[in-house]
């Protein structure tokens, strides 16, 4: 898989950046239950010491 250069839009309230990024993401799910934006949920990445892991709304653990 190749990896893409994004750049990255301005969202109100949200700190943004007009330098672009590379992303290899396929896929954006749920590590939990593998729900996604489709199914309406917000995605949260969180560093474990496992490496990064996404979380929905629903499965966030605290910080």
């Amino acid at each position: 898989m190749a990896m893409q250069e994004v750049k990255q839009t301005h969202f109100p309230g949200i700190i943004h950046s007009s330098r672009n990024i590379a992303t290899s993401a396929s896929a954006v799910e749920c590590y939990v239950c593998g729900k996604g934006l489709q199914e309406g949920h917000s995605i949260i990445a969180k560093t474990l010491p496992s490496g990064i892991v996404l979380f929905c709304d629903i499965h966030c653990p605290a910080n």
